[in-house]
């Protein structure tokens, strides 16, 4: 189960570095096509380590989320959460459907418009 977690997190974690999609992606503007409302209500927790953590930790923030980290055995436990509807703005369907299934993967709820 753990390594399921950790094959999981990394593949997350290897999405998101997606180019510097994220600066861009935090805040709607003009050139923006599509936007992917996002929430997390309640507080997750996933494993990871390293510099993966560390994406992951730095990702969370940059798309306003909560986030608490502690390590112990080895690896960091990443708690996040996002109770109010956040928003990106992105230039295609097709990264808005990256990051939808991405944040789908951590257990946001999410919306898609065009």
């Amino acid at each position: 189960m753990l390594n399921l977690r950790m094959i999981a997190v990394a593949a997350l974690v290897a999405s998101v570095s997606l180019g510097g999609m994220l600066a861009k992606a935090a805040e709607p503007n003009t050139a923006a096509k599509e936007l992917v409302s996002y929430r997390l209500e309640k507080w997750k927790t996933t494993h990871s380590e390293g510099e993966k953590a560390d994406k992951l930790v730095g990702t969370l923030k940059k798309l306003r989320c909560e986030v608490k980290v502690g390590s112990h055995g080895g690896h960091m436990d990443v708690n996040y959460r996002c109770p109010k509807w956040q928003q990106m703005a992105l230039k295609s369907h097709e990264e808005a459907h990256q990051w939808e299934a991405w944040l789908k993967k951590l257990g946001f709820e999410t919306q898609h418009a065009h």
